[in-house]
């Protein structure tokens, strides 16, 4: 490497302090930076031989220092050198000897290699330069041919989410070339649109793309950052996922990715890190905040500014009160919806983004500006609602624009299908859209994202397969993850050819399935969930980018019966707007039917109503839910009344057969089957009338319908 002074002949005007991050308009790029803290600034250019080009940012607006050099256009590498003060127990810890990350690059080529000049030392600043072990930014060319590609908008209530990890649902696809796996391309590829639409999701839950950091401990072990929840660059997209090239290829391939799956229907919602970077605490790596402005962009701890004040688990939180953090978050989020097209975003560890201070605050900044925002306030906005911090579990508390992971919901109906004591009032409630969490601030059934399992944790398959973790192969002697997944009464853990354990599990996987596609609120299915993927037991597969998370496409009879199983439920929601309901169910009848029937209706196995006694029971675990499609009491697209076909779901969470009775022929003379998850493939369709005996096997449901009535 060599470093010289800018080059005569390339004239460096005053630029503009806004947009932050390089900007490209056809003749020059106009450079950015704030930096509160900073004394003076270099931006660095990185020629294609690793010479470095030094150039003074002699202008200052606003704490945001600006430049623009005619002629550097897309593909320039860059960084930038911030002198400033190094007093870490005042916050401060600038060091021109580290080359640092644009917070705003929009691409990024190269990665870190846990060289020793990317830390600091604990007695001063390190003198050792970090350059050729870091990331640089790169100028991009926002040119792109979008055609006739328009957001889709499909509404909360027709959604059904898949949450997909780019190269893990890829990286092993037969049909896939060899160069696209795992990659953007990969994605985009019509054997894997395919087998999305033709599954029925509507949406594709990316997890991190953002540019993020290989963590040096996990390579030390031989592993990787696979899920990706280590965020450097909240512009870029991941340099590692691109197919052609990360010299501004990566943000042309992703517009591709994205414009290839809205044009099958499908929206694309991503995974956001706002809560913390990768440069982890006062030991962790300067690759760009830290040097940049530490005490603006970082929560230090009060009186103690040499520390960081965590509630991520992850060494640092961003400080959600700054005017530049609060803007460096809105302008992500837009850039990615205005120049990259996607549908909306789910933020990770949320309840960090509410802390102005300590406590989680509804009425935060970072709220306010959501609300307000003409472009963010329209799209889909899902959020974990907690950290690690104190009362950080925030479920049924963020605001109305917003739908939360519903972690209750995973928990009721997993307890549920276990056979646990007292869980029947509490997956009525899950069932139903959880109206206990969410109804008394005027919130609709779309604010829970239901879902059972998630990149997190288990599995389907072996949520049901294994009563124990394990991740030995993560290199923490088993410590990591879940603590424990308690009993599944299914046999023998793990792989087994054991035709009752496999029958039984298999069933399991199909009351999941179906518990979730059935229920109100927004379906979110784990990736591979509908092929029996299986982790071998592994619930905390962050590290392991390999065999162990990746799709096996491979599927064996039991699995693509699983995958018919799962589409066809999907197409029932999808056709049965009483399935789906915008609003909560209200106990209201259907006059226009002329029937007396409440739009609900909860019966005991020999078809009385439900008491609250009854829910009561600890022994209760088998219950039928009447579902009036005579009274869905939504109007439809001109204002008339929707009217859809009625049914009857009959659940046994028992592990013996209980005897149903169906209901007189006040709710109906005749009934379908259309589902009995005892069956390995759904069950095939069966009339039966009303008021007879109908046995439902050990940990099965069944669901019925029967025609709409014609109105009075």
């Amino acid at each position: 490497m060599t470093t010289r002074p800018r080059r005569k002949g390339v004239p460096a005007w005053s630029g503009h302090p806004y947009p932050l991050g390089a900007a490209h308009d056809g003749k020059g790029t106009n450079f950015a930076l704030f930096s509160e803290v900073a004394e003076h600034v270099e931006l660095v250019l990185v020629d294609d031989d690793g010479e470095h080009r030094r150039v003074p940012m002699a202008e200052v607006d606003g704490f945001v220092w600006h430049c623009y050099l005619p002629g550097i256009g897309p593909g320039q590498r860059y960084g930038y050198r911030v002198h400033g003060p190094w007093q870490p127990s005042l916050g401060h810890r600038c060091n021109p000897r580290k080359l640092l990350l644009d917070p705003y690059a929009q691409a990024v080529d190269g990665q870190v290699d846990n060289h020793a000049s990317l830390f600091e030392r604990a007695d001063g600043p390190s003198r050792s330069d970090s350059a050729g072990h870091t990331m640089l930014g790169v100028v991009t060319d926002p040119a792109f041919d979008w055609g006739d590609d328009q957001p889709l908008r499909r509404p909360y209530a027709d959604s059904v989410i898949y949450e997909a990890h780019v190269r893990g649902l890829t990286r092993a696809h037969p049909d896939v070339p060899p160069e696209l796996r795992g990659t953007y391309a990969g994605l985009a590829h019509p054997a894997v649109v395919e087998h999305l639409t033709s599954l029925g999701v509507t949406a594709l839950e990316l997890m991190p793309v953002h540019q993020f950091v290989q963590d040096g401990v996990l390579r030390d072990r031989g592993l990787s950052n696979y899920w990706g929840y280590n965020t450097i660059g909240f512009f870029a997209p991941h340099n590692a996922y691109a197919a052609h090239g990360t010299r501004g290829g990566q943000v042309t391939e992703f517009k591709a990715m994205v414009k290839a799956l809205h044009a099958a229907g499908l929206e694309v919602i991503l995974d956001v890190v706002y809560n913390h970077t990768a440069e982890g605490n006062e030991k962790g790596p300067t690759l760009s905040f830290r040097g940049i402005d530490n005490a603006s962009y970082y929560r230090l701890v009060d009186g103690d500014w040499g520390h960081y004040y965590d509630t991520t688990g992850t060494g640092n939180s961003l400080l959600m009160r700054h005017p530049y953090v609060l803007q460096l978050i809105m302008d992500s989020l837009r850039y990615w919806v205005t120049e990259m097209h996607v549908d909306g975003f789910r933020f990770d560890l949320a309840a960090t983004l509410a802390r102005q201070f300590h406590e989680v605050d509804r009425l935060s900044a970072f709220f306010d500006l959501i609300q307000q925002d003409p472009v963010i306030s329209r799209v889909k906005l899902i959020a974990e609602p907690w950290d690690v911090g104190e009362g950080g579990y925030q479920v049924g508390n963020f605001p109305p624009l917003w739908s939360e992971w519903n972690g209750k919901y995973r928990d009721a109906v997993r307890d549920f299908w276990r056979g646990d004591e007292h869980t029947l009032g509490e997956f009525a409630s899950r069932l139903t859209g959880s109206p206990d969490l969410y109804q008394h601030s005027r919130r609709r059934p779309r604010a829970s994202v239901n879902f059972v399992t998630a990149h997190d944790g288990f599995t389907l398959r072996d949520l049901v397969s294994y009563n124990d973790k394990h991740n030995e192969a993560n290199g923490e002697d088993n410590r990591d993850g879940e603590s424990t997944n308690r009993s599944w009464n299914c046999g023998a853990e793990g792989e087994t050819d054991d035709p009752a354990v496999l029958d039984l599990r298999a069933r399991q996987q199909r009351n999941f399935l179906a518990t979730l596609l059935l229920s109100q609120g927004i379906p979110m299915l784990g990736h591979g969930d509908e092929l029996g993927r299986t982790q071998r037991g592994n619930n905390n597969a962050y590290c392991q980018d390999n065999e162990v998370s990746w799709l096996d496409w491979q599927l064996t009879q039991e699995q693509r019966d699983l995958v018919e199983f799962t589409r066809h439920v999907i197409a029932l929601r999808a056709a049965h707007p009483v399935l789906r309901r915008r609003r909560y169910f209200r106990g209201e009848t259907a006059p226009h039917a002329g029937r007396p029937l409440p739009d609900l209706v909860w019966l005991l196995p020999d078809a009385r109503e439900m008491h609250e006694e009854d829910w009561q029971r600890s022994d209760a675990h088998s219950v039928g839910v009447f579902l009036n499609g005579d009274a869905i009491a939504e109007p439809g697209p001109c204002g008339e009344p929707v009217v859809d076909d009625s049914f009857l779901l009959l659940l046994n969470g028992y592990w013996e057969p209980v005897k149903f009775r169906l209901p007189d022929v006040t709710y109906g003379e005749r009934w379908t089957t259309l589902i009995d998850t005892a069956e390995p493939r759904g069950a095939d369709e069966a009339e039966h009338q009303a008021g007879i005996l109908m046995t439902v096997e050990p940990r099965s449901l069944v669901l019925l319908s029967r025609p709409s009535r014609p109105a009075a």
